[in-house]
């Protein structure tokens, strides 16, 4: 379902007996509506595959889905904290949830964004995503949230923060813990596996083509991140044809994640969702 709360959009699926409420926080350029997939009552939605794991983890284990759309490219750490508050709060007395604990997950500037969130409303805990928070800011005490940064330490400046905040939380009586993501090998099928819709034949010629162009070492292991490849223009040349258009964004988020230097990741769903419901 979608809603607009005084120009704050909203995007939410709620399952039958839930047992908490998960807010979501995409990163800068993100959207709400990258969670779910286009349908009639989304026609907007694009659902990115690391995006839509999430959330079908997430259902599965009885929690309530709300993503937010940030107002501008990146969130706000001030005005917006209270804005989504508010949202968050009308929205779960709406959906007769007041009794559930609610929990939350941001990626990027969205773990920034929930790191300080987290400061001025209750959450059960927080998975904080590729981002170190802003606890250098806030001050967290015993009283902040059982977090967990989930992070991809090829990231070293990011990973160096992130094992300050941990020892300074720890000494503040916070329970905290880290999941690290390390990177992937390509294959002739590793997108077909992880782009829906694509299809082992697209996969094999994509991976050929990387391995023609040098972009992929002789293990497999891309050589530089995804967003700096020309891997689309390197595919167009030799002519390799995609189901549809939309594709190509699944195909790079999937990509980033293999480099695994700064992307949304589902594939520690079962680790955070165990964090989430060991602190309910």
């Amino acid at each position: 379902m979608v809603d607009t709360v005084n120009g704050t959009e909203l995007i939410w699926q709620i399952p039958g007996s839930a047992r908490s409420v998960l807010f979501l926080a995409h990163g800068c350029n993100g959207k709400a509506a990258n969670f779910w997939d286009k349908s009639l009552d989304c026609d907007h939605c694009v659902g990115l595959p690391e995006e839509k794991a999430i959330v079908s983890e997430a259902l599965d284990r009885k929690f309530a889905v709300v993503a937010v759309t940030s107002k501008g490219k990146c969130w706000s750490l001030m005005k917006e904290t209270i804005v989504v508050e508010r949202v968050i709060k009308w929205w779960v007395k709406k959906q007769n949830l007041e009794k559930l604990p609610v929990v939350a997950l941001g990626a990027s500037s969205g773990g920034y964004f929930v790191s300080m969130l987290a400061s001025k409303m209750k959450f059960s805990s927080i998975v904080v995503m590729i981002a170190e928070g802003v606890f250098d800011r806030i001050g967290a005490t015993k009283d902040y949230p059982p977090t967990l940064f989930v992070h991809m330490p090829k990231d070293k400046r990011r990973k160096r923060l992130i094992d300050a905040n941990l020892e300074v939380m720890r000494n503040q009586g916070v329970d905290v813990a880290e999941v690290e993501c390390l990177e992937l090998p390509l294959s002739p099928r590793f997108l077909a596996e992880r782009v829906p819709g694509l299809g082992l034949k697209a996969s094999a010629e994509l991976f050929g083509v990387f391995k023609e162009k040098g972009f992929v070492d002789e293990r497999g292991y891309l050589v530089r991140d995804g967003w700096v490849l020309p891997w689309k223009e390197a595919a167009s040349e030799r002519k390799v044809s995609l189901p549809n258009e939309v594709l190509i964004s699944y195909i790079q988020e999937e990509l980033n994640l293999a480099f695994a230097y700064h992307e949304m990741t589902s594939l520690q769903s079962e680790r955070m969702f165990n964090w989430f419901e060991s602190h309910l």
